[in-house]
């Protein structure tokens, strides 16, 4: 499994995934638009844009003094098919973690150890 770290960076800001929601909402946004719904200035929103431009998540497409930014939602489906890969890996990993932890409790059970229950 490939875990894309921009991208993870990208939409672990709160913010930024807001602005992703906005967008497929709205089908297109400015940094002006979309600052209007978002508790932080026209500037920072467009420093957020521009991550989420670099990691392939939106696309700009200038219009006059603006910019007008859509979702990619192939790179979209991409990072949630990630996100699954990576949930569906650490679901094995805590199984693997609670057969270790119940099999360390039989035994000390079987042995009449204390332990926590």
């Amino acid at each position: 499994m490939i875990v894309d770290d921009d991208l993870w960076s990208a939409v672990g800001d709160p913010t930024r995934r807001r602005m992703i929601d906005l967008l497929l909402e709205q089908g297109s946004g400015t940094a002006t638009s979309l600052s209007e719904h978002l508790p932080v200035t026209r500037q920072a929103v467009a420093k957020h844009l521009a991550v989420l431009d670099r990691t392939g998540l939106v696309h700009a497409t200038p219009a006059g003094r603006e910019r007008h930014y859509r979702v990619d939602e192939a790179r979209l489906a991409r990072a949630v098919a990630q996100l699954a890969d990576v949930g569906a890996a650490w679901d094995g990993r805590l199984q693997r973690i609670r057969r270790i932890a119940e099999t360390i409790q039989r035994r000390r059970d079987a042995a009449g150890e204390p332990g926590e229950k």
